[in-house]
């Protein structure tokens, strides 16, 4: 089969084409994905210039989403058939091979059905998005349902809102009816994100989005932050969050940063990591992260939630999509044809 094969660790040149021998089903719930399209993150970026999870295995497939049609299923399989359309994120860390490929194996346990709606490169470009901003709203963030407009509604800020992971917090936090104000860098941009739902964008380079909280939420603060940056970010948003308020980042803070202000406001701090239950090989973690998956195919299918990729790429052509993720000016996410 054709797979992109990360021959060393380096610039987007290390991924070259190739041929190489076709994945077979080794357990009896395993199914065999004929791989349609795959999404294009920025995990892919860090392992293909630092290196996998397991750097002793050169040669390695990244791409931890995908999408496409099961061809073959395990003798124990029962959730799918042969010809179902599906989606999911799963490997492309170093362990199990990654989705820039034209096949893969994976257990079904780890997979959704594929949205109605969406053309395979759109449900590539969703899985790992969605389940960061699902676990950082609704489990660490907390933001749960409540009564359109009700005084228990929680304003949210969320970072980079015409990102891949900020177009669709956007969406889900006014699902469960938020109030969202979103920082962004340009007026289409801007435009973009209030087509999402955005009640407020905050044009960052030229206003200081604190201040610009602060006064949305009539100098209280937001409930909650949603950090899609990292950095000294991380630092700057402690004053827009209000007294016993939440953040939660999908970043490592640098070293030198000062909590003193998150401290200070009493803050509850969260980290969120999607890829965690792949890392530590939780798998009942990653069961879970497939329902997260069949709850927003259903999203999608009555119009909820929709997911915009900006760009599509050939499956050749993946260098190329990584140069152009790693400019940071994207507006939702990249995908790969297979």
């Amino acid at each position: 089969m054709k797979a992109i094969l990360m021959t060393a660790v380096g610039e987007p040149n290390v991924l070259q084409l190739a041929d190489i021998q076709e994945p077979t089903i080794q357990a009896p719930t395993e199914i065999l994905v004929r791989i349609k399209a795959a999404g294009l993150n920025p995990i892919d970026i860090k392992l293909r210039s630092r290196g996998t999870f397991h750097p002793d295995r050169l040669l390695s497939i990244l791409g931890c989403d995908g999408a496409g049609i099961v061809e073959e299923i395990g003798s124990e399989v029962t959730k799918f058939k042969v010809g179902d359309q599906v989606y999911f994120c799963n490997g492309g860390l170093g362990f199990h091979q990654g989705n820039y490929a034209e096949l893969t194996t994976i257990d079904e346990k780890f997979v959704a059905h594929k949205p109605k709606s969406l053309s395979f490169e759109e449900a590539a470009a969703a899985p790992l998005v969605l389940i960061t901003a699902w676990e950082a709203l609704y489990d660490r963030g907390t933001l749960q349902n409540t009564v359109q407009s009700a005084p228990t509604s929680r304003n949210v800020l969320i970072h980079a809102g015409a990102g891949g992971v900020g177009h669709v917090a956007i969406q889900l936090a006014k699902l469960r009816h938020a109030k969202v104000c979103t920082t962004v860098g340009s007026e289409a941009k801007g435009r973009f994100v209030r087509d999402l739902g955005a009640d407020f964008a905050i044009a960052y380079k030229q206003t200081d989005f604190v201040e610009a909280a602060i006064a949305w939420t009539n100098g209280e603060g937001v409930d909650l932050g949603f950090d899609t940056v990292g950095g000294k970010l991380i630092e700057q948003t402690f004053p827009a969050v209000k007294i016993y308020g939440d953040l939660v980042t999908i970043l490592e803070p640098p070293t030198d940063i000062s909590w003193k202000v998150a401290r200070t406001r009493n803050l509850r701090f969260s980290f969120e990591l999607m890829l965690t239950p792949m890392l530590l090989g939780k798998p009942d973690l990653q069961i879970q992260q497939a329902k997260i998956l069949s709850e927003c195919a259903d999203l999608f299918d009555s119009g909820k939630l929709k997911i915009h990729v900006s760009e599509v790429f050939q499956l050749a052509d993946v260098a190329k999509a990584h140069k152009l993720l790693e400019t940071g000016s994207m507006t939702g996410k990249i995908a790969i044809t297979i």
